[in-house]
């Protein structure tokens, strides 16, 4: 059986096909980042391991010998599940191995942008040593409102962490009824009521055709003037030249993206040119264990199927 690895990012060594003993697989890593390379090599595959390549329709109905496609992380928004489904190809994920680097990251730079410490940065790297008036309007973390938008397992997280500051948190997640909400320690809310009571706005839901541009201009004009946009999850959940328009006209007072449209980020892209702004790039899910740990049951999935076992992480 022949199992293709895809991404040509994360490590395959004795530990990760240590999972395939005892079966007869021929293992190929190659980084195969178009429809194309995908066909030409995948074709008479048995397994995929994917993290970013193109999944279409068009790549699934070429994969003839296929199982299970696996993919190193949570989202699935580059596989077309409905289509794999339908050729009976099993797809798998790794939805827990980051949680608790994304929910810190998300925290970090909430309160990175919350205490200015960009601005204060630049204070002393340019001598204005009394930069006090960069904090104008600086807020105690308990006399503000922190609004998630999705609750599933990181948004939990950064709820439970952020408790610790004493922010008052809104829940808009409509996979949550408000007494799962309320035992969580958080208030349950309308969308537009996320939107126009936080002064921070936290994203953590999947992309999808529905909420694909969810924080456009539209949505951005019901924030408070200084309301923070913190998005750790996909870039294209936000309107980009809507945020940067926003940050450059002062109705908006942050944000803080480790997610683009584009990656890596155009360098005429204006977020760049964006006050109040902090940018990762897409690493909000990185630490030596988190990697350790998805590599490792992406492949435990792809040696369940292989054996005819349920995956630990099934999504269809």
């Amino acid at each position: 059986m022949r199992v293709v690895k895809t991404d040509g990012i994360l490590p395959a060594g004795p530990r990760e096909l240590a999972h395939f003993d005892g079966l007869e697989v021929d293992f190929v890593d190659r980084p195969c980042l178009t429809e194309d390379a995908l066909i030409a090599e995948c074709s008479d595959a048995a397994a995929l391991l994917v993290i970013r390549e193109p999944i279409t329709r068009r790549v699934i109905s070429a994969l003839k010998s296929c199982r299970v496609i696996s993919r190193f992380g949570v989202g699935l928004d580059n596989i077309d599940v409905a289509a794999a489904t339908a050729a009976g190809i099993k797809i798998t994920n790794v939805p827990d191995a980051n949680t608790d680097e994304v929910s810190t990251h998300t925290l970090a730079m909430m309160l990175s942008l919350i205490r200015r410490l960009p601005r204060y940065d630049s204070a002393v790297r340019t001598g204005r040593w009394f930069a006090t008036s960069d904090g104008a309007g600086m807020m105690r973390t308990e006399n503000m409102t922190l609004g998630l938008i999705g609750c599933g397992r990181i948004g939990r997280d950064v709820l439970r962490k952020a408790a610790v500051f004493g922010f008052k948190t809104l829940v808009h997640d409509p996979g949550l009824d408000v007494g799962t909400i309320a035992r969580l320690g958080a208030i349950g809310a309308t969308f537009e009521e996320v939107l126009r009571q936080s002064d921070i706005v936290s994203l953590h839901i999947p992309l999808t055709p529905h909420t694909t541009r969810l924080l456009d201009g539209r949505a951005i004009a019901l924030m408070k003037p200084n309301a923070i946009i913190i998005n750790t999850s996909r870039g294209a959940l936000v309107d980009e030249a809507a945020v940067a328009e926003a940050l450059m006209d002062g109705r908006l007072g942050g944000a803080g993206l480790d997610a683009f449209v584009n990656e890596p980020l155009n360098r005429d892209s204006r977020l760049l040119e964006a006050p109040n702004t902090i940018f990762s790039p897409h690493v909000a899910h990185y630490s030596e264990q988190s990697v350790a740990e998805t590599c490792r049951k992406a492949f435990a999935n792809v040696a369940a199927v292989l054996r005819g076992q349920p995956a630990l992480y099934p999504v269809n």
